[in-house]
């Protein structure tokens, strides 16, 4: 279940020339153009419907998206982040199925435009949130879940140490077919340092 309340905004999250802070109304249009012009570094990790139905991102307004991610805010179940690189976005990152009770655990998922990929923003800004999600919710577990073939997301998550537990069958519909993917987790007491020191010692 989710925590059954609505999640305080962090505002801003940062180290160094990386940030995260929730998704903002105003950010529907840069998050549309980078999607239109990363659209072929992008579309083979894109979920997919698995009845064809489908649209390209970046060609219709994000603000309906904005709205469904922001009400899951509300709700509790989710925190809607974009990426920032010295002040300017250049990606997203969406934590779902946040979990209370006997769970407290979430779902972690992210991308970048290719311009800033091998830089260590992305590393940077799930260390970010993961260390927040831990801090300031109290979550035990987060997990980030990855294609076996998707080598820069695999290498995030092998700076920042997290734990393989094993690898999801046909998991989800990605780039039109059902995908394996692998399960890394973060657990809270792993890192009693936590996740961003884990990325300032390399």
């Amino acid at each position: 279940m989710p925590l059954g309340r609505e999640i305080d905004d962090p505002g801003l999250l940062a180290s160094g020339r990386v940030a995260v802070r929730i998704i903002r109304w105003a950010d529907a249009e840069p998050l549309r153009r980078l999607l239109t012009d990363n659209r072929s570094w992008l579309q083979r990790w894109e979920a997919t419907h698995p009845s064809g139905r489908s649209f390209v991102p970046g060609s219709v307004s994000m603000r309906p998206m904005i709205r469904t991610l922001r009400r899951q805010l509300r709700a509790g179940s989710g925190m809607p982040f974009v990426i920032l690189y010295d002040g300017v976005v250049v990606g997203q990152l969406s934590v779902s199925e946040i979990s209370g009770g006997a769970l407290q655990s979430s779902q972690l998922g992210y991308w970048v435009s290719e311009h800033v990929a091998g830089r260590g923003v992305t590393t940077t800004a799930v260390a970010l949130v993961i260390d927040h999600l831990f801090s300031a919710l109290g979550l035990h577990r987060v997990e980030v879940c990855i294609r076996p073939e998707n080598d820069p997301s695999l290498r995030v998550v092998e700076k920042l140490g997290l734990r393989r537990e094993g690898r999801r069958e046909s998991y989800i519909h990605i780039d039109g077919a059902w995908r394996d993917h692998d399960v890394f987790v973060a657990l809270r007491s792993d890192a009693s340092a936590g996740y961003v020191a884990r990325v300032s010692r390399d």
